[in-house]
């Protein structure tokens, strides 16, 4: 954690980590990116919480593996924490204090995270 942490330090701070992010989400065409920032609320457990769906387990598990090797190719980190690729129907990508949720679209439904933190900045963006 100490070596993603002073990577992306360099690039400023977790902003950019969230934003490269929301990009590779992009690519891959995950659905209705949400990022959630949490910097201002002592009680988070990060500082920036994106959201997003796919509408199958195959795509979950393809954008969450896109992350996890374009974070590596690109800023070296080789520490990321993954859970939930097994089933496919929610996967969590956690590197730096940036937590991703990749949803099926059913439990991304169910689980409504986004209206967990009321309190935070959030930013939609427009997806195809």
């Amino acid at each position: 954690m100490k070596e993603a942490k002073a990577i992306i330090a360099k690039h400023n701070n977790t902003e950019y980590l969230s934003n490269l992010i929301v990009e590779l989400i992009q690519d891959k065409k995950g659905k209705d990116i949400v990022s959630l920032d949490l910097q201002n609320i002592p009680e988070a457990v990060a500082d920036f919480f994106i959201i997003c769906h796919a509408d199958s387990t195959t795509q979950v598990k393809s954008i969450s593996d896109y992350i996890e090797h374009e974070l590596k190719r690109k800023l070296g980190i080789k520490n990321i924490y993954v859970e939930g690729k097994e089933n496919g129907e929610w996967v969590l990508v956690e590197i730096a204090g940036v937590m991703v949720h990749v949803f099926q679209t059913e439990k991304r439904e169910f689980y409504q995270l986004e209206d967990l933190w009321n309190d935070a900045s959030i930013k939609r963006y427009k997806t195809d």
